[in-house]
């Protein structure tokens, strides 16, 4: 049986661990209420993501991804799949990086590998793309400016992810912002990253984001999850929730793939 019940989440963040702990205990509580098997929580869900992009920001607390925090998101996952953004600590270095878990340990890591603005002031950045097995399927990992080149949902899906999770802190528009979120063209570009990046590579997509304020941004939530169509099954909008799905995940990917393959159909020696 391959139909998964699958959620993404729009939350905030901060500072504070114990109370993102407390938070997603409360989410993951919900989400197994739900019958939800995947849970897709934000970029920097341990400890907040920076207070702004000008490369003067203090970081969040950086983890050792051996160390308690990822033990500990590990034990609330329980049964679920759970991916969770988080500042690593790796000797002297510093990477926005996500962890996927479940009760029995990790499962995958993945660090960001594209750093929007001033980002790399306070990261070092990942050089990699890999997918990795869960119980719900081949998934891969991308954190918010990764969606935006397209190498790497594609190097995910050649590498045989079925699902891609995308973990975001992506805040509105920091020049002419809009009044109203919801028509904020950086929520645009967020929305059509997500569509067009499980189109193209005919996955199922989840995307994730903070929600709320933190610092000088302002996020534009939208959490949803994207058929291999480029449907939008569900879809949080601009405010705090779940979006939640069943995806008969290799049904759909058949059903996309059947006809239109587009990984079967490229051509990569017209690529060089």
């Amino acid at each position: 049986m391959s139909t998964v019940r699958m959620a993404a989440v729009a939350a905030p963040f901060d500072r504070d661990v114990e109370g993102d702990f407390a938070r997603i205990e409360k989410l993951v509580a919900e989400a197994r209420t739900e019958g939800v098997g995947l849970l897709a929580l934000p970029e920097a869900a341990l400890g907040g993501y920076l207070a702004n992009l000008d490369g003067d920001a203090e970081g969040p607390p950086a983890l050792d991804p051996a160390g308690p925090e990822i033990r500990r998101l590990a034990a609330i996952a329980g049964d679920l799949v759970v991916t969770a953004g988080y500042c690593e600590r790796d000797g002297d270095r510093r990477y926005n990086s996500a962890v996927c878990v479940t009760g029995d340990g990790m499962l995958g890591h993945h660090r960001k590998v594209h750093q929007p603005l001033s980002e790399d002031a306070s990261y070092g950045a990942g050089e990699s793309f890999t997918a990795f097995d869960t119980p719900v399927g081949r998934l891969g990992m991308l954190i918010c400016y990764d969606k935006a080149f397209p190498e790497s949902a594609r190097t995910l899906a050649l590498d045989g992810a079925q699902i891609i999770v995308c973990m975001s802190a992506w805040p509105g528009s920091r020049t002419n912002p809009s009044a109203d979120l919801a028509e904020d063209r950086w929520k645009r570009r967020f929305d059509l990253f997500d569509r067009a990046r499980a189109l193209e590579n005919q996955v199922v997509w989840l995307s994730a984001n903070q929600s709320g304020g933190f610092g000088d941004l302002r996020f534009v939530a939208s959490a949803k999850i994207v058929d291999p169509g480029g449907e939008v099954l569900a879809d949080t909008g601009v405010g705090e929730g779940l979006a939640i799905a069943s995806v008969d995940v290799e049904h759909a990917l058949e059903t996309a793939r059947r006809s239109m393959a587009h990984l079967a159909d490229r051509r990569p020696a017209a690529y060089a």
